[in-house]
């Protein structure tokens, strides 16, 4: 069944715009919300709220949809135990409606304040131990960890989740996706940057994992970022996406030891009109929003985050939810 969400801007607009958002969007029909966990934006001209405090607020605020991050990286900045202990909060005020997207971080958001960049194998590695702390933490028991990375002695939470979190990891290319199908729950990527085969091979990569870790995959929630723009209106949308998200669109940013948003915003100035214009799916045209969607549907994935990076954020949630979601949802 298909689930239709939500991506929160959280590099774009303050938080309390956000929390307006996020209400808007239960209001007309999205299921779902994904916020970044970000230290710094993309962009000097961006926004960075804490976004454990946001979902907080967001829970409180609204009743049926689901929350969570997409996603956190839960090693370098964080110690893996505090995001056990804020996802299960946020289940706790959200009455179980939460999940946990994990991924392996930029150094946009973990070099400045701790003066550290392993390797993506390294990273990789502490993201799985992380997981692995994680879901220890969430039994409720008393936790003697002993990794290569983590410890921890007699740990335990004590405010529980209010049911089972799944968690997520990210993947941006088929030859990481293995990671999700095996220790993760599901799998959380980014559309727009890849051609349609090219996910299809990330979601084998996923299914491959599952299957060695005895899980079964087409139970796993499958979820893309997409960005799309309800407008004909081109020129505004690449002048939106250059402000705040250019930085985003150039897979150097995820490599490299780009550390600030004003390295992040050199980085995408060679992102120009034909790659948003290849990279978002722009258009008036509800059926074209539709068919646009149909080619991921059909792909595999099963979960969706729509992305606008419009100004009137209100009017998209409206907009969209009128008159695409409806036979999104019929597809499911």
């Amino acid at each position: 069944m298909l689930k239709i969400g939500y991506k929160i801007g959280a590099e774009q607009f303050l938080p309390s715009e956000m929390l307006e958002q996020a209400i808007v969007a239960e209001k007309n029909g999205f299921e779902s919300i994904d916020v970044s966990d970000h230290f710094h934006p993309w962009s000097e001209e961006g926004q960075a709220c804490f976004s454990w405090s946001w979902l907080g607020a967001a829970a409180a605020r609204t009743e049926t949809i689901e929350l969570g991050p997409g996603v956190t990286c839960p090693i370098l900045r964080y110690n893996p135990a505090i995001i056990a202990q804020a996802a299960a909060t946020v289940s706790s005020l959200a009455g179980g409606r939460t999940y946990l997207g994990v991924g392996t971080g930029e150094a946009l958001n973990e070099y400045p304040i701790t003066f550290e960049w392993p390797a993506f194998r390294e990273r990789q590695a502490m993201m799985i131990e992380a997981v692995q702390l994680i879901r220890s933490l969430w039994t409720g028991e008393k936790v003697d960890f002993q990794g290569c990375y983590y410890r921890t002695k007699q740990a335990k939470l004590y405010t529980l989740p209010k049911n089972e979190i799944p968690i997520y990891i990210s993947s941006l290319v088929p030859k990481s996706a293995y990671l999700a199908g095996y220790y993760g729950d599901g799998l959380i990527t980014v559309g727009g940057s890849l051609e349609i085969p090219e996910y299809e091979r990330m979601l084998s990569e996923v299914r491959r994992g599952a299957t060695d870790a005895g899980r079964d995959f087409e139970k796993m929630p499958k979820a893309v970022e997409l960005f799309v723009e309800y407008t004909d209106d081109t020129e505004k949308v690449v002048e939106s996406f250059k402000k705040y998200w250019a930085g985003a669109m150039i897979p150097a940013l995820f490599l490299n030891k780009i550390y600030t948003p004003a390295m992040s915003a050199q980085n995408g100035k060679v992102v120009g009109r034909d790659t948003i214009q290849k990279s978002v799916c722009i258009s008036g045209d509800p059926e074209k929003h539709i068919e646009y969607v149909k080619k991921y549907i059909d792909a595999g994935f099963t979960h969706f985050y729509f992305h606008s990076a419009a100004g009137d954020q209100i009017d998209f949630l409206e907009r969209y939810g009128k008159d695409v979601l409806p036979a999104l949802k019929k597809m499911g």
